[in-house]
């Protein structure tokens, strides 16, 4: 296949501004643009669009107003009253996971949630942050976590070991269903996309089929970021409530 076609092209990080700090490199790449874009699109959404604060919203106050709402009740739904101090948080988080998918389905941008580093690097912060909540909460009580109670004692040892395994690879599965699900899908767009020229007159089949997979994509590409922010907000809850 030309290198030109090659479906797996589109994720490779270039760099535009060299940055040297001794051995560490600090360079801006198409990555950390895009990143940078999604948080000015998501602010500017926010300042902008509520700033007229019309007594009968436009479509953009409407779209914030409702961005505003849904975080909130799944903040509220997922962890209580007690969840109100992590909305600023949560809410980032959403609107930087959105905003990253969806500028990545424009052609000739970069989809920076379609890497593991940067999925993993949000999964990493997410897990720290809850653990630490939980010791601010909790105390070394916190260690109960990993016990449910009723447990016999004679399984006691079989239930901490695979509580612990599965506390401690939340941030792996949390960053690779993000990361997997974004590359997936551009990369069968890619592909799909590969056939039109090839199939001359006969290539409106794969582009009738990229219509209907892009349709899809921009649907994962909610999905995907109202299931990050749903399981953050699960992980808040169980760093507050325990069990």
């Amino acid at each position: 296949m030309a290198e030109a076609h090659n479906p797996l092209e589109q994720f490779v990080i270039q760099t535009w501004i060299p940055i040297k700090i001794g051995d560490f490199d600090a360079s801006f790449t198409n990555s950390s643009a895009f990143m940078l874009l999604a948080v000015i699109a998501a602010i500017a959404l926010m300042v902008f669009a509520v700033r007229p604060r019309a007594g009968v919203p436009g479509r953009w106050q409407l779209l914030a107003e409702l961005s505003y709402q849904f975080i909130a009740k799944m903040v509220s739904d997922n962890i209580g009253k007690e969840g109100r101090p992590y909305f600023p948080f949560v809410f980032s988080i959403f609107m930087f996971v959105l905003f990253g998918n969806l500028i990545g389905m424009i052609p000739y941008t970069f989809t920076f949630t379609s890497h593991i580093a940067v999925t993993l690097a949000m999964a990493l912060v997410i897990f720290f942050m809850v653990t630490i909540i939980a010791f601010i909460k909790h105390g070394f009580h916190f260690f109960s976590f990993f016990l449910p109670a009723g447990v016999p004692i004679v399984l006691a040892p079989l239930m901490v070991a695979i509580e612990v395994i599965s506390y401690f690879t939340r941030p792996f599965s949390l960053s690779v269903r993000l990361f997997a699900n974004m590359m997936a899908g551009h990369t069968l767009l890619k592909v799909i996309g590969g056939f039109v020229v090839p199939l001359g007159i006969f290539g409106v089949v794969p582009i009738a089929g990229l219509v209907g997979v892009m349709g899809l994509e921009f649907l994962i590409a909610f999905l995907q970021a109202y299931i990050f922010t749903i399981l953050t907000c699960i992980y808040i809850n169980d760093a507050i409530h325990m069990h």
